[in-house]
């Protein structure tokens, strides 16, 4: 019985040190989690009972247990590499479509010529489709389409002091109109135009009011005309007479190859004080067509693909996955987890919710070992060993004792 029992602890030191070993060796090893060896002792009982003389058996390990405490952040330069901070997983999937069949916090991802996200092993990372369908995240780097303009805000000052030019007003002689500002808007092609506005002050004839001319690339095609009033305080109080709103709405203007450019301008904000002539902002919400520049991942996981012409478009979100027992995953192997019957099932959603962590663009968690801690746990599970190893020896010369009395 000596022998068994020595022989037990044997077999758990020595696991013990292949657990430590293993820490040791994924020390540098992104998204790993240590491990520690837990034993529990064996006390054989015989059919009398047991007394309180009966020794125990030995030792048996019950588990290796995994510790999923967070690793710490290295940050690089890698939009797809991706850290969780806090609770959750990247679900991971082996076809497009399918559905996540490994969970990992390994977030080192890239691209394959399709242009989805997978990992070293192939498998594809899981989210939220733009189509709000759900599966593998893909990248679209085609050009970035066009958006037609159909909303310019301009806030002006006007100046209060000016007054009527002599002549009637022509575009293409300054000395007919107080001051112009121009926009850029572009066509459902992406093609750019050019909105010039002509501001031709009423003052004295009918004060506080402005005549405001829009022509569309150049001086030739007008977009429309509309009449401004302020208010003795300098506020904009009208815009055409009526006094329920700041905007203007523009008949369609016929584009050759493209649809008709519908433009509403809002002069929102506008006033006329007793000073120079400002802009004080312009801005419309068409672009041209794009080139792909770049991705960006938010913390919530969204991931926006940038383009050259300013716009972002949103391609989908990457899905989190959480367990009741993450202990009880099964370890499948290149820093990767299973579902199983004594984890529960997944509870899948996005980052930042449900008690999930969010998502670090551009950083990868490291390993959650500490090497100190491990190598002092190897200098204790040598000396178990050694110690039990002990054990059989000093019973093999209490036997070999016996066998030579005479």
């Amino acid at each position: 019985m000596p022998f068994n029992t020595a022989l037990s602890g044997l077999n758990a030191a020595s696991l013990d040190l292949q657990t430590t070993g293993n820490n040791i060796a994924n020390a540098n090893t992104v998204g790993f989690k240590k491990s520690r060896t837990e034993f529990a002792e064996v006390f054989a009982n015989n059919v009398f009972g047991s007394g309180k003389a009966t020794p125990g058996s030995g030792v048996r390990v019950t588990e290796v247990a995994q510790n999923f405490s967070q690793g710490n952040l290295d940050f690089t330069e890698n939009a797809l590499d991706l850290a969780i901070s806090g609770r959750g997983f990247f679900a991971l999937t082996d076809n497009p479509d399918g559905q996540p069949t490994a969970f990992s916090r390994n977030g080192a991802f890239q691209l394959d010529k399709e242009g989805r996200i997978v990992n070293d092993q192939g498998k594809y990372l899981f989210g939220f489709r733009k189509d709000f369908s759900q599966g593998a995240l893909q990248v679209e780097t085609a050009k970035g389409q066009p958006q037609a303009s159909d909303d310019v805000k301009l806030n002006v000052n006007l100046n209060a002091a000016d007054t009527t030019p002599i002549n009637a007003f022509d575009p293409t002689d300054p000395t007919t109109y107080n001051q112009a500002s121009s926009v850029t808007v572009y066509d459902s092609l992406g093609n750019p135009h050019t909105i010039t506005s002509y501001f031709v002050s009423q003052n004295p004839t009918t004060a506080n009011s402005w005549d405001v001319h829009q022509y569309i690339d150049g001086t030739t095609d007008t977009l429309g005309s509309t009449t401004l009033a302020y208010d003795t305080n300098g506020t904009l109080v009208s815009v055409d007479g009526d006094t329920t709103t700041t905007e203007v709405n523009y008949a369609p203007y016929a584009i050759d190859g493209a649809e008709d450019l519908a433009i509403t301008y809002n002069f929102a904000g506008s006033t006329q004080f007793n000073s120079d002539f400002s802009v004080n902002s312009v801005s419309q919400n068409g672009f041209a067509a794009g080139d792909f520049t770049g991705l960006e991942i938010n913390d919530k996981g969204v991931l926006f693909a940038r383009f050259s012409n300013g716009n972002a478009e949103k391609l989908g979100q990457i899905a989190l996955a959480r367990f009741q027992n993450e202990q009880g995953l099964s370890k499948l192997g290149n820093t990767m987890w299973g579902e199983s019957s004594l984890s529960g099932e997944r509870l899948m959603g996005v980052p930042g919710e449900n008690n999930l962590g969010t998502i670090q663009s551009g950083a990868l968690e490291s390993s959650n070992v500490d090497l100190s801690k491990q190598l002092v746990q190897l200098i204790t599970a040598q000396q178990s060993y050694q110690a039990n190893a002990e054990t059989i020896s000093t019973e093999n010369q209490v036997i070999q004792t016996l066998l030579n009395l005479r």
